[in-house]
């Protein structure tokens, strides 16, 4: 049989139809296709275009209740994917066959594609807002138009299939005022529309309060964490509600379903057909589905895929994805929600940032860090890349040569406050928030 592209209609059920003759008891496919078109300025000035295209199918079917999988990314020779699937499957231990069943669904294209014209303009106007009141800056950016279509076909009748447009942006303003280096980033991801002047306002606020150099609070102070900032907490979050680690008695949440684990201000939820990560189903054909995780600071669930899903005895939440082409899905989170939780109190008054930062008595603002984060036992000692002194609500100035060290579970009991301007960091939408104390030291 000859070698077809993923652009066959047909090709998928053929595949299918080669695992269950070659004697496989089930077959499942999983094709991706992505076109990608991303603008690139350096030094102040548009540098580069390009036009990427990826596809990948990924087959995995169970012989004698043994599961094999294998990946092919462009031009696939079907037999010879049905082959390598099932030679893998020899090595592996039989386990139960887990598919979704009987359903044909199409869902609506999200997002609107823009042209590369339009994000050469949105790119100028950025860069141009920026040098307008700091000409020795220079300037780095990428804009991007992402189309990602994703389909799911299975032996079970199993049939679903989206497309979605993303469109981003990054770019940093580098300064230097002779040994002093200072770089300062954000982005923004969308589904329909991005904002340059948004984001060169964001970075203008940067370099507007890096004006001058001081010295560090030490010991332990508050910490006013950006959004930005704020999603190294939320990773170690994500971390722990994962079905998968509380399984393994990774997660220290593992046995607390109903007690209070974080701040009694938060709620953290996931919902899935909101913002730019929107996604009806998950890699294994459940739908997606709106999920409170931890409700007033109080633990309420984990996430799972069905395998982790039929050990934790609570069933799949639909949210089983794959990391790549080439891995099994595993348990992971389509959209994070970080929120005020509910109260039956007068609404408090919505607080910026800039709101935020004027409640700090003598703190920092923590809005760039170098090195990773937190892991799943929450400790972290980060060096502050950008950050800035705060003192009676004012901005003194940036810090240098700083670092910060704590825990996120002990941070996140000690929460204080949230700010009213959420953001996207990845697929977390948190805001800026307040944490009572963290300890930092310095050079004075």
């Amino acid at each position: 049989m000859g070698s077809q592209d993923l652009s066959s209609e047909s090709f998928v059920e053929q595949l299918i139809d080669l695992a269950i003759r070659s004697g496989a008891e089930a077959a499942e496919v999983f094709q991706s296709r992505s076109f990608s078109r991303p603008i690139f300025f350096e030094a102040n000035r548009l540098k580069q275009l390009e036009s990427t295209q990826a596809e990948g199918t990924t087959l995995r079917l169970w012989l004698n209740g043994r599961p094999g999988l294998a990946v092919a990314y462009g031009v696939v020779e079907p037999q010879s994917l049905v082959d390598r699937a099932i030679a893998i499957s020899q090595l592996n231990q039989p386990e139960p066959i887990e598919l979704g069943r009987d359903s044909r669904l199409v869902y609506p294209d999200a997002g609107k594609s823009v042209s590369v014209d339009h994000m050469i303009a949105w790119g100028k106007e950025a860069i141009m807002l920026v040098r307008e009141r700091y000409p020795e800056v220079l300037c780095t950016a990428e804009w991007e138009c992402e189309v990602e279509m994703t389909r799911l076909v299975n032996s079970q009748g199993l049939d679903c299939s989206h497309t979605d447009t993303t469109l981003n942006c990054y770019m940093s303003a580098e300064w230097v005022r002779g040994d002093d280096f200072l770089s300062v980033s954000d982005g923004q991801i969308q589904r329909d529309s991005l904002d340059p002047a948004a984001l060169a306002q964001q970075l203008l606020q940067r370099l507007d309060w890096a004006q001058d150099n001081v010295p560090p609070p030490t010991g332990r102070v508050p910490i006013l964490f950006t959004s930005k900032a704020a999603d190294m907490l939320w990773g170690t979050v994500q971390a722990a509600l994962n079905g998968k680690q509380v399984i393994e008695r990774a997660s220290p949440w593992s046995d607390r379903l109903g007690e209070q684990v974080i701040s009694s201000l938060v709620t953290v939820s996931q919902q899935p057909g909101m913002g730019p990560f929107s996604c009806p189903f998950d890699d294994e054909g459940t739908s997606t589905r709106p999920l409170t995780f931890i409700h007033n600071g109080v633990l309420q669930l984990f996430y799972t895929d069905r395998t982790t899903g039929r050990a934790l005895g609570s069933g799949t939440t639909g949210n089983g994805f794959r990391p790549g082409l080439g891995s099994y899905p595993t348990p992971g989170l389509v959209n994070l929600l970080i929120e005020p939780a509910e109260t039956r109190r007068p609404k408090p008054v919505a607080k910026s940032l800039l709101d935020l930062m004027m409640t700090l008595e003598d703190g920092l603002i923590l809005d760039q860090m170098l090195g990773g984060g937190a892991g799943i036992s929450g400790d972290f000692s980060i060096n502050v890349d950008l950050g800035y002194r705060v003192r009676q609500g004012q901005i003194l100035g940036r810090v240098k040569d700083t670092m910060i060290a704590g825990n996120v579970y002990t941070a996140l009991k000690q929460l204080i406050e949230l700010g009213d301007d959420p953001d996207w960091n990845g697929s977390c939408y948190t805001p800026s928030l307040i944490v009572e104390s963290l300890s930092v030291t310095g050079k004075h």
